[in-house]
C-alpha cells in the first residue's frame, strides 16, 4: 500500500491568505498578463499547494518570495499551474472546415507559385492545434512541406511545449471529430498501444517556440492565418484589446484570425478586423497596407 508522506514542516492544510493570493496575482499579471480574480482563489490554492509540497515549503508566503524573486527553476511550474491546457485534435472543428473551404486552397496556390505562406498557432498548448492545422494543409496538398509554407506554434508554458514538440500522446488524448480526421494525424495501424506518435511529415511543417504574448514578439514577417483560441480568457479587457490589435498588425492582406468559442472581439472594426464567421475574423480592407 502506498502511503503519502509530506515533507517535514508541510501539512495538508495549507492556507492561502488574501494577501498571499494578491501577491501571486500581481506576479501573474506583471509577468504574463494573467488576470486572476478572487473567484479563482480556491483553484489557485489547489494547484499551487502541489508545488509547495514538491518544494517542501512551509506556507504560501515562502512560495511568494520564491516567485517574486523570479526563480527560473520554479517559474515554468508556476505558469503551468496557473493555465489550463485543455485541447483536442480538431477542436472547434468549424474553424478547420472554414479553413479548408475558404482559405487553404488559396494559400496552397500561392505557395505553389513560390510565395511565402505562414500560419501561427498562438497558445498551442500540447500541440494538438498546430498538428491539426498541418493535417488540414497536407490533406489538401500532400506536397505542402516542399513549399515555403510553415506553421509557427508558440506557448507561454515550456512544459507543454516540450510535449508538443515530441508529438507523442496517450491514447485517451486522441479524440477526433471523425475517423477521417484521425487518419490525417496518426497511422491507421497505430492505435493499440498506450501512446501514439503523430505522422512525421506533420512535424516537418511546424516550428515550436516559447512566447509570452504580453512581451515583445521576436517575429519577422506577417501571417496568413493566426489561431489564438481560449487564450485571451486569461487576460483582462484592456489586455485583450491590445492583443487583438497586435494580431491585426501581424496579418497579411486577407489574413484571418480565429479565436476561442467563449471569446469575442467587442468592436472588431475598431482594431481593423471584420467578422468572417463564428469567432472568425478577417483583416479589413481599410486596414490593409
Amino acid at each position: 500500500m502506498n502511503t503519502h508522506v509530506l515533507p517535514r514542516g508541510v501539512t495538508d492544510d495549507l492556507d492561502l491568505s488574501q494577501s498571499d493570493f494578491e501577491r501571486i496575482a500581481a506576479v501573474a499579471k506583471s509577468g504574463w498578463g494573467l488576470n486572476l480574480d478572487n473567484a479563482k482563489r480556491p483553484l489557485i490554492k489547489s494547484r499551487l499547494s502541489k508545488r509547495l509540497r514538491a518544494l517542501a515549503l512551509p506556507d504560501f508566503a515562502a512560495y511568494c518570495e520564491l516567485i517574486e524573486a523570479n526563480d527560473r527553476n520554479e517559474t515554468d511550474h508556476f505558469i503551468s499551474a496557473l493555465t489550463t491546457n485543455v485541447t483536442n485534435f480538431y477542436r472547434e472543428v468549424h474553424h478547420f472546415d472554414y479553413l479548408e473551404e475558404a482559405v487553404i486552397p488559396d494559400l496552397i496556390a500561392r505557395a505553389k507559385n513560390g510565395e511565402r505562406v505562414r500560419l501561427w498557432s498562438a497558445g498551442c498548448s500540447s500541440g494538438q492545434e498546430p498538428y491539426s492545422l498541418a493535417g488540414s494543409v497536407l490533406h489538401y496538398d500532400k506536397n505542402a512541406a516542399s513549399y515555403d509554407l510553415k506553421i509557427l506554434a508558440t506557448d507561454i508554458d515550456p512544459l507543454v511545449l516540450e510535449k508538443a514538440q515530441k508529438g507523442v500522446y496517450l491514447s485517451d488524448e486522441c479524440g477526433f471529430p471523425s475517423p477521417a480526421h484521425e487518419a490525417r494525424i496518426f497511422a491507421r495501424n497505430e492505435g493499440s498501444g498506450k501512446t501514439r506518435s503523430v505522422h512525421q511529415h506533420l512535424q516537418s511543417l511546424i516550428s515550436f517556440r516559447h512566447l509570452n504574448l504580453v512581451d515583445q514578439w521576436p517575429i519577422s514577417g506577417k501571417f496568413d492565418v493566426i489561431m489564438c483560441r481560449n487564450v485571451a480568457i486569461y487576460f483582462d479587457k484592456p489586455t485583450q484589446v491590445r492583443l487583438w490589435s497586435r494580431f491585426r498588425q501581424c496579418l497579411l492582406p486577407n489574413g484571418h484570425l480565429f479565436i476561442g468559442h467563449s471569446e469575442r472581439i467587442a468592436d472588431p472594426e475598431a482594431v481593423g478586423l471584420r467578422v468572417a464567421g463564428t469567432t472568425t475574423y478577417r483583416l479589413c480592407a481599410s486596414a490593409q497596407p
